[in-house]
């Protein structure tokens, strides 16, 4: 009889690892966003080795907005901390601000955009433009993509459903937040160093 309940306890069923499923995406997302900017960068340093290449100072604008992107990446830190203690206006006033500031970053890369245009760098005409253009308007498509999951979270937290026992929405917005801040943070530092 010993031998049979040692038996059953040997071989019961040991507890499997288990992640969030919407949590699980947004790693494999920003797993495929890490590959389409490397190929990228990778296929930038390919094309300027090959020559015929417009150098080109950018715009003291994407100084700018790079500054705009890290304080909402603060804010959004802020919001974060404040839905974990439960400190709903601050959460609030945070998550507002975060998504004000992405918005102040969108416009500023536009502007920047406008400028490149002033110093006669187009879309088409010489490599290096192409690929400044391509670098950051993927990453403002990507941030328009982060501005809606923002969004998501921002009305929940208006409706009171993001707090410290709840905080899966704003956990995966947090994640994405600052991922974008990171990814612009990296290609800012690229463009700059081998513009």
């Amino acid at each position: 009889m010993e031998n049979v309940q040692q038996y059953k306890v040997e071989r019961e069923p040991q507890e499997t690892l288990a992640m969030d499923p919407m949590k699980f995406i947004l790693w494999l997302f920003l797993v495929s966003i890490i590959m389409l900017f490397a190929s990228q960068s990778s296929a930038y340093l390919v094309r300027r080795a090959e020559g015929n290449w417009l150098e080109f100072e950018m715009p003291r604008i994407f100084w700018y907005s790079t500054a705009v992107l890290v304080v909402s990446s603060a804010a959004m830190q802020w919001a974060y901390y404040s839905a974990k203690k439960d400190q709903f206006k601050q959460l609030k006033i945070a998550i507002s601000i975060t998504f004000v500031l992405g918005l102040a970053f969108l416009w500023m890369q536009f502007e920047g955009w406008r400028k490149l245009v002033d110093m006669n760098v187009y879309f088409v005409g010489n490599p290096s433009g192409s690929f400044f253009y391509v670098f950051t308007g993927l990453h403002g498509f990507h941030i328009i993509s982060g501005l809606i999951v923002l969004l998501y979270s921002w009305i929940a937290a208006f409706k009171l459903q993001v707090h410290g026992k709840n905080l899966r929405r704003i956990q995966i917005c947090v994640s994405y937040w600052h991922f974008l801040d990171i990814l612009w943070l990296y290609l800012f530092a690229f463009l700059l160093t081998f513009n």
